[in-house]
């Protein structure tokens, strides 16, 4: 079966500039992400297919190559096509070489082999106050930056990186293989049809000194953990005059000594006493926002939920908030007196025979108990 278009696949124009086209594959990812479609297969086929088209396009090497043969000039067990003949096999394949090593291609003309700088990853721990309302803050981060001294050319001041002379500033060779003419990086300059006699002493040729810097990044109200935050540009720097990468801030946040998160709902347990699950009252719980009141009935059971709507978090894609949940806990006294003994002890007196009027749900127990024995 034939592969489809890669620009067919992530649904953009050929003349698509890279934002255009690391959006739509973000779109189609979020949407076919096999976590996302356990019970599906033909998701997971159409991930799979959306990925490879992005790795191709976004690749500005892989997508010239994609553009010039198709899916060919990416694939390297496909066939090139028969009607070329073996010289224009050969061609096609050192062009191929050439648009891969970022040298010139088979038929003259050359460039310098120009990379985009790594992209960064920071992992940045926020309070579950600050992911609800938002902040603003600093993080120092190590990165490869373009020299000062060179300026990113990595010779010495003075001095400049001069042609190789081995592939004539080309930055391939061609090597004959059997019947097959080759083009491949050069191994004097690596590509870059460029050598450096005198290399810059403070980044010893490389054109990149390793830095910090300080950013100040902004959480928006809402952010859950692993959402990511992208600066753009603030990657490291490109090699060779490349355009740098983008630094991602990951969101981790901070276990709460009160509330846990589920998406946009916030869980609490609520600790109530004997006394106010059997004849009922008023306690007072925390929220984000302050503390609220809620009335609790009598004869209110363990493990009652209390929903209080709207006094959970706003979610960074949510028009509103989510809800406060409260769990009641049953608190069992301790430390009793032998006066609070006596009376726990006169209580149980008092319910003895009744168990059916005061404790329901015991009764029911011991029902289901001695049926399954058989008595």
């Amino acid at each position: 079966m034939s592969k489809r278009d890669f620009y067919e696949i992530l649904g953009v124009n050929k003349d698509a500039n890279d934002d255009e086209i690391k959006k739509a594959y973000r779109k189609l990812a979020m949407k076919f992400h096999p976590d996302r479609n356990p019970d599906n297969p033909k998701a997971e086929e159409h991930f799979k297919e959306a990925k490879e088209a992005y790795e191709a396009l976004s690749d500005p090497q892989k997508r010239a190559a994609y553009d010039q043969y198709g899916h060919a000039g990416v694939d390297p067990q496909a066939g090139m096509g028969g009607g070329a003949g073996m010289g224009g096999f050969a061609d096609a394949f050192g062009d191929i070489f050439g648009d891969i090593f970022g040298g010139a291609g088979g038929r003259g003309g050359g460039r310098s082999n120009v990379y985009r700088g790594a992209d960064l990853r920071y992992n940045l721990e926020i309070s579950l106050e600050e992911a609800a309302r938002g902040t603003e803050t600093k993080i120092r981060i190590p990165t490869m930056a373009a020299c000062d001294t060179c300026h990113g050319s990595g010779a010495k001041a003075g001095t400049k990186p001069e042609t190789c002379p081995t592939c004539a500033g080309h930055g391939q060779v061609r090597m004959q293989q059997g019947f097959f003419s080759i083009q491949q990086a050069c191994p004097k300059c690596h590509g870059s049809g460029k050598v450096i006699a005198n290399p810059c002493p403070t980044c010893q040729g490389s054109g990149r000194v390793k830095q910090y810097k300080t950013l100040a990044v902004k959480i928006p109200s809402g952010v859950d953990e692993g959402d990511r935050i992208r600066l753009s540009g603030e990657g490291e720097a490109g090699v060779n005059g490349g355009p740098p990468g983008d630094l991602y801030v990951v969101i981790q946040i901070k276990a709460h000594s009160v509330f846990q998160r589920d998406h946009n709902d916030l869980h609490c347990e609520m600790p109530i006493s004997f006394t106010t699950a059997a004849l009922g009252g008023e306690i007072e719980i925390p929220t984000l926002d302050g503390h609220a009141k809620i009335k609790i009935p009598a004869e209110t059971q363990s493990g009652k939920v209390f929903r209080l709507r709207g006094k959970g978090i706003k979610g960074v894609r949510s028009s509103t908030h989510g809800d406060l949940l409260c769990h009641m806990v049953l608190e069992t006294p301790v430390n009793l007196t032998e006066r609070q003994k006596e009376l726990f002890k006169e209580l149980e007196a008092l319910s003895w025979g009744h168990e059916a009027t005061h404790n329901p749900r015991a009764k029911s127990w011991m029902d289901k108990v001695r049926q399954f024995f058989g008595q």
